[in-house]
């Protein structure tokens, strides 16, 4: 699920103020302590191989985020996709992966535990192609 900025409703209209927000925006009930991340990717990266391993080689972790800067494509366990570009808020559930259309950051809020696994994988499938 992706918001764009102007999508999100407003809360706040003030001369020098502008408050926006997206209720329902994802659950994170059940998850404990979250973990903040920043993340630069280049053009062209595809997270996918990295994954394998995980529960339908996708990653398992839920996310809440925003493209500070690119776009993404992320592709979800169904084979369903979803483009994330500059300025987009999002909630990946579980069961995805992604790649960079551009020259990307971004930055993800998401389960330290969960998260946490699906990096040590990432770290794993690159140590054994090097």
């Amino acid at each position: 699920m992706k918001q764009a900025k102007q999508d999100i409703p407003i809360r706040i209209d003030s001369p020098n103020a502008v408050a926006r927000q997206q209720t329902d925006f994802g659950d994170a009930t059940n998850y404990g302590t979250f973990g903040a991340e920043y993340f630069t990717l280049t053009e062209g990266t595809d997270l996918t191989p990295l994954l394998e391993g995980l529960k339908d080689d996708r990653c398992q972790s839920p996310h809440w985020g925003y493209v500070v800067d690119g776009a993404l494509t992320v592709t979800y366990t169904d084979g369903t996709d979803e483009v994330d570009e500059t300025g987009d808020l999002f909630y990946w559930p579980p069961g995805h992966t992604l790649r960079a259309d551009e020259d990307t950051d971004f930055v993800l809020f998401s389960p330290q535990h969960e998260h946490g696994e699906v990096l040590d994988r990432v770290r794993h499938n690159m140590d054994k192609s090097t």
